[in-house]
């Protein structure tokens, strides 16, 4: 049963095979040939189709031997890179005879497709080449080789790693016995595997044809794995622009199998995703919209074109929204994002200042930034953002609660009021942010990080800052409960502890139990003393990014900060007594 709904159909015959042809948009648009990999067939790609099929004219194609195309009699011998080649070269004729395309390849699919794009026959008929999960078997023999000529302690480790990653290939290679695990229990088992291990969704895929599938793909190992990696090509150099996109989950494959790639694909875009193997199933929204960003940009005479800030590979074309952005730590982590390539949504209570965050966004930036004005603290201005920004611009990737007020003054010169303000924003407004964005992530089922800026001051007690550092108490306790119980989810949660950072937050902070004049000049001296301290906003945006990436739980920023998180551990008695110090005001 196919999952590619509205698909048109056709057949490919080449070298005695009949191949099965999917398409989907508009002819006359650009090409885009999905190429899938083991023990897949075309269906693997029926959600990134679906995304991509409304801008481009997508084509997608059972590989000899697995779902409605016929497999080669007899098998050995059958599944060369050689013959794999011809019926590419034999789709392409048939969908876009006058045109080169846009290759996309995974797992087997862009192993092939690497053949593809670095042999001499294929040059002018491929536009542009995005990998995913699937190295150059000619690379890959290099790799090895070079390894194996010159080790290193860290070069052995990888040839170790690489060599235990690759288990499955051993057995691939054994005869008879591949054949009758996927033709018995293995083909039955293994939707119930994939959607346990590797976090695919169940539902049509993968097709009833996985067992006669995967028996039939055992012969792309044992016709060219061995052969290919005791004798690479010296010229297998890429003819067309390339898109490596790497899952850093993946259990097949090392990251590090790609650490010379820009010597066979010079200018290589690379982008990383925390996922595992099966991102056409796990990752459609990323993976489709990374597809079409490159496949636009070599149509438009600019391949290569991508951003170079710091983690670009990472956040380049991913949609982030914050919090508080319309100054100090808010202002850095949009325009760090933005430099990393992000799509970001800059959300401040002043319309002036979030539209002339975005501004700078968009001007530091490769991707759009917009700017949009909410009170965090007000529950229904906030799911109308959630509402509009779901429409208008997709499901946040990265969501950043950073917006907060500060308030000084003693527990008896307190009122109430000035408790609901500081919690209604320091922490109701972060549940907000994390009910909302954070209910779209889960149910999107594609991952996603919420970052929730606490402080310093959740580790410090304080007899001047009791309703602040009770809000942001509050929020690293949530950030510590949302993490456990969106780990299984794909959903990464930090919590951010700045110390003192120069900010205008000092400028703001209100002071219970004086009047205007003494809190005036206490801000003042506030501001002063953080001036001093000099500590940029912009170091705190790379510790948002940074926890990011490495799905850190808890960051302490500053070294104010780190040493007030290692005395709340070991020796939160000094911390108390510092507590009780009554400092000059």
């Amino acid at each position: 049963m196919t999952v590619l709904r509205g698909a048109r159909e056709r057949w490919v015959r080449t070298g005695g095979i009949e191949l099965c042809v999917a398409e989907l948009g508009e002819p006359g648009r650009p090409v885009v040939v999905l190429v899938h990999g083991y023990p897949d067939s075309k269906e693997v790609w029926s959600e990134v189709a679906a995304r991509l099929a409304d801008r481009f004219h997508v084509v997608l194609y059972d590989v000899r031997g697995h779902g409605r195309s016929s497999a080669p009699k007899p098998l050995r011998g059958g599944f060369t890179l050689e013959k794999l080649t011809d019926d590419f070269l034999a789709v392409a004729d048939a969908v876009s005879p006058d045109r080169p395309v846009h290759l996309v390849g995974h797992d087997w699919g862009s192993v092939q497709s690497w053949e593809f794009v670095t042999v001499e026959r294929t040059r002018g008929r491929i536009a542009s080449f995005t990998s995913m999960s699937g190295p150059s078997l000619d690379h890959f023999g290099h790799w090895i080789d070079r390894r194996l000529r010159k080790p290193t302690p860290r070069r052995v480790g990888q040839l170790l790693n690489q060599g235990a990653k690759s288990w499955y290939v051993y057995l691939l290679h054994t005869p008879t016995l591949p054949e009758l695990a996927w033709r018995g229990p293995l083909g039955k088992r293994w939707p119930g595997i994939l959607e346990r291990v590797e976090k695919v969704p169940g539902g049509a895929y993968p097709t009833s044809s996985l067992p006669e599938d995967a028996a039939h793909g055992a012969w792309l190992y044992r016709d060219n794995v061995r052969a290919r990696l005791r004798r690479p090509r010296a010229d297998a150099y890429a003819h067309a622009p390339v898109q490596l996109i790497t899952p850093l989950g993946d259990a097949f494959l090392s990251e590090r199998l790609y650490d010379e790639l820009e010597q066979w694909a010079p200018g290589v875009v690379r982008r990383t995703l925390p996922a595992k193997h099966w991102v056409p199933r796990t990752r459609p929204d990323q993976v489709s919209a990374w597809i079409a960003e490159f496949v636009t940009s070599v149509d438009n005479g600019r391949p290569g074109t991508r951003p170079t800030g710091k983690h670009a590979e990472r956040f380049g074309g991913r949609l982030v929204l914050v919090t508080g952005a319309g100054s100090g730590i808010g202002r850095a982590t949009a325009v760090a994002f933005a430099e990393a390539g992000a799509r970001v949504v800059a959300v401040d209570r002043d319309a002036e200042s979030a539209a002339r965050t975005a501004e700078l966004s968009r001007l530091v930036g490769a991707g759009a930034a917009w700017a949009e004005t909410v009170d965090v603290s007000d529950e229904q201005a906030m799911e109308k953002l959630a509402e509009k920004v779901r429409a208008e611009y997709g499901v946040v990737d990265v969501l950043v609660n950073n917006a907060g007020i500060g308030l000084s003054g003693s527990f008896l010169d307190t009122s109430a009021e000035d408790w609901r303000k500081v919690l209604d924003v320091n922490l109701w407004g972060v549940i907000h942010g994390c009910r909302l964005f954070g209910r779209q992530m889960a149910e999107r089922g594609q991952g996603g990080h919420i970052v929730n800026t606490a402080s310093a001051a959740a580790f410090q007690p304080s007899r001047l800052l009791p309703a602040y550092s009770t809000s942001k108490a509050a929020v690293l306790m949530l950030s510590e409960c949302l993490r456990a119980e969106l780990a299984g989810r794909g959903i990464g949660v930090s919590a951010i502890c700045p110390g003192l950072v120069n900010t205008n937050i000092t400028a703001t902070t209100r002071f219970a139990g004086v009047d205007a004049a003494e809190e005036k000049r206490r801000q003042k001296r506030s501001t002063r003393l953080y001036g001093l301290r000099n500590y940029p906003p912009e170091k705190v945006a790379e510790a948002i990014m940074r926890a990011v990436v490495r799905d850190e739980a808890v960051v302490p920023v500053t070294p104010e900060a780190r040493v007030s998180k290692l005395m709340a551990r070991f020796t939160p008695g000094v911390l108390r007594a510092i507590a009780r110090l009554e400092p000059p005001l």
